[in-house]
């Protein structure tokens, strides 16, 4: 196959860490051409979408020693005529990342294969999505009114206030009921009232971990990984300083990944993180979901492969559904 990865500046990829330079390994294992393009490389030129490409080899060193990738001579190659496109840019997701799911989503138009689909990472805001299954999220509200965040944390006394488009944990703040930062935590997250936050009841399950599930083509991976906030933390994210640490999933687990599963792989989510802290949702991550690296170092279980076998699986499928319409044409 012929993939194209829309990915963060190469020299920035964590080789230990990240899941897209896994998912490279694997692809090149498999015999599949690789091209990377950066978010600028997208473009509609003469009306059809365009990536400006170039095609990735692996070397045999790694940082600190040398890049661990070779690249090739530029090439404007239109996005229909690679196989699949993974849109693997991290957050934040600014309106740079909006146009360029525009131009993914008519580039599916012409033909191509975007992972994820670039309309329901629009549709699917990251914090937002889990209140479309409020049977699994503990109280929430959303609102950029300070009185109503303050009637919230008198009912709650514990709560959790976090932005719509952060990542990794950034400015996420837990306040009690006898915060004197209250007044500045709000005018700072609302910008005085202008911007929409989320607010949760607190879980102190979190002690336990924020635990990353990933769902791929409507399959939970079997393991998850906890991430155990640092000693004075109550963020678990491994870019605040959380521990992985993997778990078979728990039967609660296993409940919400299976509810939500269908739904998510229906609107072409094929690659999916699912946070959990104790018995409840609190994120759906869409765009450059991760983890991939540490649950199969901890467990052996290889999960890039599984989500190989599920683009290939794609590929197959779409091209036996074109030749059946292509033989139902010959036939009329």
């Amino acid at each position: 196959m012929k993939l194209a990865f829309i990915i963060d500046q190469l020299d920035s990829i964590k080789t230990d860490k990240d899941t897209s330079y896994a998912l490279i390994c694997e692809a090149i294992a498999r015999n599949h051409q690789i091209y990377v393009l950066y978010q600028h490389d997208i473009a509609l030129i003469n009306h059809v979408v365009t990536g400006f490409s170039r095609a990735l080899s692996l070397t045999n060193t790694s940082p600190p020693d040398g890049h661990w990738y070779k690249l090739s001579d530029t090439s404007a190659i239109p996005l229909r005529e690679f196989d699949a496109v993974l849109m693997r840019k991290d957050p934040p997701f600014d309106m740079e990342y909006v146009y360029s799911t525009y131009l993914l989503e008519l580039a599916e138009t012409q033909g191509a294969c975007v992972i994820n689909s670039p309309k329901s990472v629009r549709d699917y805001n990251e914090k937002l999505a889990i209140t479309k299954f409020p049977q699994f999220i503990v109280p929430t509200l959303v609102t950029s009114q300070a009185h109503l965040i303050r009637e919230f944390l008198s009912t709650h006394q514990d709560i959790i206030l976090k932005p719509l488009d952060g990542m990794g944990g950034a400015n996420v703040f837990r306040v009690h009921l006898a915060d004197y930062n209250i007044s500045v935590i709000l005018e700072m997250l609302t910008h005085y009232g202008t911007r929409t936050i989320m607010v949760q009841r607190f879980i102190p399950e979190i002690a336990q971990g924020d635990k990353r599930i990933l769902l791929i083509a409507g399959k939970a991976v079997p393991f998850a990984l906890a991430r155990i906030p640092k000693l004075g933390e109550t963020r678990g994210n491994l870019a605040a300083g959380g521990t992985g640490k993997t778990q078979p999933l728990s039967a609660r687990d296993k409940e919400i990944a299976d509810s939500l599963s269908p739904e998510l792989a229906k609107h072409g989510l094929m690659l999916v993180g699912l946070d959990v802290i104790g018995d409840y949702l609190t994120e759906i991550n869409v765009t450059s979901p991760t983890g991939m690296q540490e649950i199969s170092k901890q467990t052996g279980f290889n999960v890039a492969a599984m989500m190989l076998d599920a683009i290939e699986e794609n590929y197959e499928s779409s091209n036996a559904k074109k030749k059946d319409i292509k033989r139902i044409r010959q036939e009329q």
